[in-house]
């Protein structure tokens, strides 16, 4: 039987293509504007929204977009020009992961136990469980999420590269950058329902840093990354539907690491190969 007859591969996919294209073109900028640590953050907030929101008997969806949105506009009001750093992620990241722990405990002991399994879903994601309207959410989400970082691919293209240049010709550095930060909120909260809060880093960081490593030309290196990250997506979702023993999560974030470990052995002898030809 083949799996595009199962409907949960079809909504797997469809929410899989929306979330890796989305990752990639965030991923890209956030290697480049050395905000990896962002990601990161962010995917803890996004545990304690989903947490949250449970706790407060209202849709997961709500608090992860609420929580990671909301966090990353205020990382990016405390950071210098809309850029966040470690000080302003510090400042924060701590406190909301005890948040997140406490919110866990609350909705466990505060409901039926058969609900425990709702920390280990935010935290793992369960791309297979998505029903057909959280699959076309997750699309749209993507779609919104990528046509927005292409508009501002030039500007913050500039601004990445040289922000005391940029600010100097009139780029709005500052909003600009508060800007990437909540399409970043967003792609995270869309991401943690399909691979979760605690392995989304991988997909957001693995297939940038391999396009960053493949290219030296923005564009080029910007549109990898996000055929990575959509490659990597289509060929765990298939080696976990191959293989029912491997979550979908583990499948597509082991892809896109030993993507990267291929192209950190390679990238140095096909960049030799250039510079004497």
């Amino acid at each position: 039987m083949s799996a595009f007859q199962h409907a949960f591969f079809v909504h797997a996919l469809l929410a899989g293509t929306g979330i890796a294209l989305a990752a990639g073109l965030v991923g890209y900028f956030l290697v480049l504007r050395a905000q990896v640590f962002t990601g990161d953050a962010l995917g803890h907030v996004a545990f304690t929204g989903a947490l949250g929101a449970l706790a407060a008997g209202v849709d997961l969806r709500l608090g992860l977009f609420a929580a990671t949105i909301g966090v990353a506009v205020l990382i990016g009001t405390l950071g210098r020009r809309g850029r966040a750093d470690d000080i302003a992620i510090g400042s924060v990241f701590s406190w909301l992961l005890g948040l997140g722990a406490f919110f866990l405990t609350l909705y466990t002991t505060s409901r039926s136990a058969a609900h425990g399994t709702a920390g280990v879903s935010v935290l793992f994601g369960s791309i297979f469980g998505l029903s057909s309207g959280q699959a076309w959410t997750a699309a749209a989400v993507g779609v919104v999420v990528c046509t927005a970082v292409l508009l501002l691919a030039r500007p913050l293209l500039f601004a990445s590269v040289d922000e005391t240049v940029a600010a100097a010709r009139g780029v709005p550095v500052r909003a600009l950058g508060i800007a990437f930060l909540v399409l970043v909120g967003a792609c995270t909260a869309e991401a943690t329902q399909a691979v979760g809060s605690l392995l989304l880093l991988g997909l957001l960081a693995a297939p940038a840093g391999a396009a960053h490593r493949l290219t030296d030309r923005p564009y080029r290196a910007l549109w990898l990354s996000a055929a990575l990250a959509l490659a990597e997506m289509w060929t765990g979702l298939a080696l976990s539907y191959a293989v029912p023993v491997l979550p979908p999560s583990f499948a597509i974030l082991a892809t896109a690491a030993m993507v990267y470990a291929a192209v950190l052995v390679r990238a140095p002898v096909l960049r030799l190969r250039a510079a004497r030809t």
